[in-house]
């Protein structure tokens, strides 16, 4: 087993170029489990965790709804947006500028085999990181994710999550909102959970921004104390 991580920063990516990289990782995973079980020999799989910041784009997950998309696609064009049905888990969600998207390609099976305990783990990771920020972030019971004032009127989503899992190989991950245009969140019903708002850290700070490396440095140092994983190497473009 590899508790290795290799990390990658893609910066400002489309979201289809990205998700077809995250493909390629994710694929590459899985073909080294096949050939390890057809020649009885472990070659060790690796772990990759990527980070991303996207243009602004909405994203339904397999099982969402299409009507939690509220706007039009003449509307999309207008608001410089673009729209795409994928293969994660989740309902309907906003991709955009000043947030972090982060993709943890794993193959879990080198930490535990547990999805439940893993996406725990995942809001576990934002949960600390916001605490380091004088938030006390917190689950709500049924909805993944992180929020804020959780059991009151004034519940607020700052960070949603949608994995897919695949014979213990993972892809797509979470997005929590730092400088984030909260006003892209208007044209859905986020994560289809209506009546709920969404916040993000910069609104929530009071700041005009924050700072993004600072906070993937604090989620990444939470991330390797939880999954008790390691830096391997930058990966290379």
């Amino acid at each position: 087993m590899s508790k290795f991580l290799q990390i990658k920063d893609l910066g400002f990516k489309d979201y289809k170029e990205t998700w077809e990289y995250q493909e390629v990782l994710f694929q590459k995973i899985l073909q080294i489990k096949s050939n390890n079980k057809k020649q009885g020999f472990a070659h060790d799989t690796p772990n990759y965790f990527l980070f991303v910041e996207h243009p602004h784009v909405y994203t339904l997950g397999k099982n969402g709804h299409i009507e939690n998309l509220l706007i039009s696609e003449e509307k999309l064009k207008a608001i410089n947006a673009t729209f795409y049905k994928i293969n994660r888990g989740g309902d309907i969600t906003y991709h955009g500028p000043g947030q972090i998207v982060g993709y943890p390609i794993l193959d879990l099976e080198n930490f535990f085999t547990d999805i439940h305990k893993y996406l725990r783990f995942l809001e576990e990771m934002i949960i600390l990181t916001l605490a380091e920020y004088g938030l006390k972030a917190e689950r709500s019971k049924g909805e993944t994710g992180v929020w804020l004032d959780v059991g009151t009127p004034f519940a607020r989503k700052i960070c949603a999550m949608g994995v897919r899992a695949s014979r213990w190989v993972t892809m797509h991950g979470f997005a929590l909102n730092v400088n984030t245009n909260l006003g892209y969140f208007d044209h859905m019903i986020p994560c289809g959970i209506k009546d709920k708002a969404v916040t993000s850290l910069h609104v929530e700070l009071g700041k005009a921004e924050v700072s993004l490396a600072e906070v993937k440095e604090k989620l990444l140092k939470h991330f390797l104390q939880l999954f008790e994983a390691e830096i391997r190497k930058k990966m290379e473009a």
